[in-house]
């Protein structure tokens, strides 16, 4: 069974930097895609980043790209989403999510964590 856990949220100062956390069981990373998304108060939720297990392929959310980078560790079998020059509309519950079928949709979702950029 496929479990994904994030961590590393918090409340940073505009300008600050983060770095998320989704240590995933029941997988192989090279087997899966790996998303990161967030969701803010009253809006929809939004894909940000995602990290592709067959050939290490990387997309970036336009509103992210050049401060967002998404890495993973075979080691720890986490992925990483390192976060800088945060802004306070970054300001979200974040989410992992994975999925084994390329051009299917995320399958197995991780509880989130709060990230909160305010001064």
């Amino acid at each position: 069974q496929v479990q994904l856990v994030e961590s590393g949220g918090g409340l940073v100062q505009p300008g600050g930097s983060l770095r998320l956390s989704c240590a995933a069981s029941g997988l192989t990373l090279d087997d899966y895609a790996i998303g990161w998304f967030r969701q803010a108060p009253g809006k929809e939720r939004e894909g940000v980043s995602c990290l592709s297990g067959s050939d290490g392929s990387t997309y970036y959310a336009d509103s992210v790209k050049g401060r967002f980078t998404i890495s993973k560790n075979h080691a720890e079998n986490t992925v990483y989403l390192q976060m800088n020059s945060l802004k306070p509309e970054d300001t979200a519950l974040y989410s992992c999510a994975a999925k084994k079928t390329p051009g299917a949709a995320y399958d197995s979702w991780g509880q989130g964590t709060q990230v909160t950029v305010s001064s």
